[in-house]
């Protein structure tokens, strides 16, 4: 019955009933174009077997907080590729697991400890924090910097973050904000290539060696980075937050340090 059912389509509420989804959403999706549906004899909207799949990954996308309007553009582009596309849902779902994992074994480990059952090392109370950060990065940024350096150097970055002990990841923490004071200073110069520019760039390098792999850093790898600061709209947009103007400002500090 139901592959006669998934054979002659489904009525939205069929459909509905199947994905989760309301009707409501359905007819939304169908009236921006990302679901669309087919009309049978009688006018009712009815989805086949292209419809279905494509819900699919709408739902999927929607699972990892894409916009609707990114979704759409995403499933019309010509070079998409539904495997490919799957393939990084189902990496994406197991870091998320393990993530989940993590925070569950912590909190588990912290309640035996509130009950009696040992002391809990201090390292152990914040693994499962950093592990959120890791997955955190490579969920926004780990496409880029996989192809651009390498995955040794993105593996290396994520052990290097993993093994940090609480002191001190946020001294890094503290560097940032330094970082950030120090630029904004500079910045009232005008001038990147200024005393307080070059501080501003070498903090940054400071920075950076805290989460690079041991002997990686170098000038040119540096100036890299900061043109993707300027040229990656979502790297901008984090130091657009501290300043207006402060990515191509301290992209320019680099060039000049």
């Amino acid at each position: 019955m139901e592959r006669e059912r998934a054979e002659r389509g489904y009525t939205v509420h069929e459909l509905a009933e199947l994905s989760g989804c309301t009707v409501r959403t359905l007819h939304h999706y169908d009236e921006l174009g990302l679901v669309r549906a087919g009309r049978a004899a009688n006018g009712y909207r009815r989805y086949g077997p292209a419809e279905v799949d494509r819900l699919q990954q709408v739902l999927l996308y929607r699972e990892a907080e894409m916009p609707l309007a990114d979704i759409k553009r995403l499933l019309d582009d010509p070079a998409f590729d539904a495997r490919d596309a799957l393939a990084g849902h189902l990496r994406e779902l197991h870091a998320r697991k393990e993530r989940l994992d993590g925070l569950i074994a912590s909190v588990e480990k912290t309640l035996a400890c509130m009950e009696g059952d040992g002391p809990m090392k201090d390292e152990e109370k914040f693994e499962a924090f950093k592990q959120g950060l890791v997955d955190e990065n490579e969920k926004k940024y780990g496409k880029e910097v996989r192809e651009r350096w390498g995955d040794d150097a993105a593996d290396a970055s994520n052990a290097k973050l993993m093994g940090m002990t609480e002191e001190q990841y946020r001294a890094t923490q503290e560097l940032e904000r330094e970082i950030r004071d120090v630029l904004a200073a500079a910045m009232e110069t005008g001038d990147p290539a200024s005393e307080e520019a070059r501080h501003a760039a070498d903090l940054h390098r400071q920075w950076l060696c805290a989460f690079w792999k041991d002997g990686t850093y170098s000038k040119a790898a540096h100036r890299g980075l900061a043109e993707m600061y300027v040229a990656d709209e979502r790297f901008k947009a984090y130091y657009e937050a501290w300043a207006p103007g402060a990515a191509e400002f301290l992209c320019d500090a680099i060039k000049a340090f």
